[in-house]
């Protein structure tokens, strides 16, 4: 098995990493990877983004929000955090978490930390979950990543992936919210995380006789160019999402309630309708014909209504307060 360190603290960049190891890399051989995000959501391939971020707080606070290759839920990233991955054969371990998870759980155990597997993807302390696990398998391929929670902001984690009370109807996998933990209250000797990643390193490597891999076989262009094509653009981050509907109801001063009711396909309004006290000068029909097949996010809808005077239609309402209540 080969190791392969991350690159750097871009989820965007790191999640492309992984898919070139994935598709480009010899497939003869197994790999490990071992790596960190910023501050990030990342959400799984199958669900829908919009109900698994508390958008407003997302957005206030630079988190970058990332669609993984992988099923399962929604997670959290931050430098506290440890991201690990294995990349091999997928015969005789396709879908079997334990396989993957077991070393990861060896390690812990040396540390003096009671961490076990649980449940189907899952690792556990006392019966708080402190890592996630999810699989991607294509032709006859593996792709096994797991989180560990060392010592990440829990408050933000709370916060992120706390959904607003926007009423969201999707036929996306819904993420399952567990007890969590971090790790690093339970160590037998307190350590920061950089020196925990390099005791997780060593043993890893010793278990799977793990050797590193040379710098140039990473063609980095082309991980960057897998960045920018996928992992940081809106249509596979937020558009990839299935179809939904969404109410969104705000009070805004000296307008009234304003309740927007949304069907969202491929990340495009497809249906908008508008109900509230309010007052308008123009009928909304107008408004709503210039926003159908528009995708959802701010770039958009601002270019949609460079020409437009929200006001007409939503007295004493301002188009960034309008914008606000579609997206936010």
């Amino acid at each position: 098995m080969y190791y392969i360190p991350g690159a750097g603290y871009d989820a965007p960049l790191n999640l492309a990493l992984e898919q070139y190891v994935f598709d480009r890399l010899d497939r003869g051989r197994s790999y490990m990877m071992l790596w960190q995000n910023a501050n990030a959501v990342i959400v799984g391939k199958h669900q829908n983004t919009a109900a698994e971020i508390n958008a407003p707080y997302v957005k206030a606070h630079d988190i970058q929000v990332v669609r993984r290759l992988s099923g399962g839920g929604a997670v959290y990233h931050d430098l506290g955090n440890v991201n690990f991955t294995f990349i091999a054969d997928a015969a005789g371990q396709q879908f079997d978490f334990a396989f993957f998870c077991h070393p990861v759980v060896r390690a812990l155990r040396s540390l003096g930390v009671n961490a076990e597997i649980s449940g189907r993807n899952d690792m556990t302390i006392d019966g708080m979950k402190f890592s996630g696990n999810a699989q991607y398998i294509k032709q006859g391929r593996v792709m096994h990543h797991g989180t560990i929670m060392f010592d990440s902001d829990l408050n933000v984690l709370s916060q992120a992936l706390r959904v607003s009370s926007d009423k969201i109807e999707s036929k996306g996998l819904k993420s399952i919210h567990s007890r969590v933990t971090n790790v690093r209250p339970h160590l037998a000797r307190d350590c920061g995380t950089e020196q925990f990643i390099a005791v997780l390193e060593a043993q890893l490597k010793e278990y799977f006789d793990v050797w590193t891999i040379p710098p140039e076989t990473i063609n980095i262009d082309d991980v960057r160019r897998i960045r920018e094509e996928v992992y940081a653009t809106w249509e596979w981050n937020y558009g990839y999402s299935p179809a939904y509907s969404i109410t969104k109801k705000r009070r805004f001063d000296g307008v009234g309630e304003i309740e927007a009711r949304m069907e969202i396909s491929d990340g495009r309004i497809q249906h908008l309708a508008f109900f509230g006290d309010f007052f308008a000068r123009k009928e909304r029909a107008e408004l709503i014909d210039l926003l159908i097949g528009v995708n959802l996010n701010e770039t958009s809808l601002e270019e949609a209504l460079l020409q437009v005077s929200v006001d007409d239609y939503f007295q004493n309402l301002g188009k960034k307060d309008f914008i606000n209540l579609v997206v936010g």
